[in-house]
């Protein structure tokens, strides 16, 4: 394979910017690149040319225009940052290496791959693609969801209050719904489906092998009948490139990185991770993953100034809060002493879905 060396870190010469090297491009991943990309030589390696606030995702599906502000090009919000579009294969000590033959060397790594996902690679095609699943949904008579976590809960929500003549079916091979979090929230969020007739079946699995529309036979001989289906299952977490570098035995049995109080992977001073990938005992939510982003820009802004390693900040593990939209007026809203649904959990969170808060961290308009 030919290597490219990025000649620009070859050497920490005099005047020179550190290297710091973000692999991934989520929620987590940009927002240390933003926070470091005055302070330091930034190059942020993502197989995709955007970034994409992921609680936005599900309301394009049904209103495909709303694409147009959580879809945001990585450089609208990163002027001062090398967009490496590929995918990380290999890292050591000092370089990664990425699938099309970059070779980076950096001072400091941040190691925020999230969970695997095929996604299109330019905003654009990520635009179209919304517009095929308006289509798809819009000339259905029914819809079935695959997967009753807070993505299939959220689509089944969305697509119940925009389009309240359709038949929506929910199968979760769970015996609740929302099983991340609390059974009142799980119940709640059962009770808004059966007041909009969306059809919940729970303790069933679907052979998403030999799924095909309009007749979907269960495992248990159930027959379902849905124009077009939408699979909302957990995607794998996007560790596996990482078996076989200087990190592999810090993966626990997940596949998840170990890290320590500061999220430095334990083990490696100069290599830091954020987000889903970590081991850290709380629920995987976006908000948190933005916190594991800020600990980390603020300690390596701290390294990179030649600051004493003992002033560094630590992470605190999230408390068990969780917010769950049900179409565009309602929701759900687990706290640590209180658990309600309705139009107070969605004036918090499903209007704007935190479209226009999100932008605005990223120094965008609204």
């Amino acid at each position: 394979m030919c290597l490219l060396i990025s000649t620009a870190a070859t050497a920490e010469s005099a005047g020179e910017k550190k290297r710091v090297v973000v692999i991934g491009g989520g929620v987590a991943g940009s927002v240390v690149a933003k926070s470091l990309q005055f302070c330091a030589d930034v190059v942020l390696i993502d197989e995709k040319e955007y970034f994409e606030i992921p609680w936005g995702s599900l309301r394009a599906m049904v209103e495909p225009s709303f694409a147009e502000r959580s879809v945001i090009n990585h450089s609208d919000y990163l002027p001062n940052v090398r967009i490496v579009a590929s995918t990380a294969a290999n890292i050591t000590e000092r370089e990664v290496l990425t699938t099309d033959g970059h070779l980076l060397v950096y001072e400091y790594l941040v190691i925020a791959t999230g969970h695997k996902e095929a996604l299109p690679k330019t905003r654009a095609e990520r635009l179209s693609h919304y517009e095929a699943e308006f289509v798809k949904i819009n000339s259905a008579k029914s819809v079935l969801i695959v997967g009753g976590g807070p993505t299939g809960v959220e689509l089944a929500g969305e697509i119940a209050t925009d389009f309240p003549e359709k038949k929506v079916i929910l199968v979760h091979r769970g015996s609740r719904l929302l099983e991340f979090i609390g059974l009142k929230a799980s119940q709640k969020a059962l009770d808004w489906f059966i007041s909009k007739k969306v059809e919940v079946i729970l303790d069933e699995t679907i052979n998403l092998n030999t799924i095909s529309d309009p007749i979907i036979q269960t495992p248990s001989g159930e027959i379902i009948t849905a124009d077009c289906h939408f699979v909302c299952t957990g995607k794998p977490t996007g560790s596996s490139w990482l078996r076989g570098t200087i990190v592999q035995n810090n993966l626990d049995m997940q596949g998840r990185l170990m890290v320590d109080e500061n999220l430095r992977v334990r083990g490696h001073k100069n290599i830091f991770a954020v987000g889903d990938i970590t081991n850290i005992k709380e629920i995987k939510q976006g908000y948190l993953a933005q916190r594991h982003a800020e600990v980390t820009a603020k300690n390596l802004k701290l390294l990179l100034m030649g600051g004493n390693e003992s002033k560094m900040a630590t992470y605190k593990p999230g408390l068990d809060i969780a917010l769950v939209s049900l179409g565009r007026n309602e929701g759900v809203a687990q706290f640590p002493l209180l658990t309600i649904s309705g139009c107070i959990p969605g004036m918090i969170k499903s209007g704007d879905l935190y479209v226009g808060k999100t932008r605005k961290h990223l120094g965008l308009k609204p």
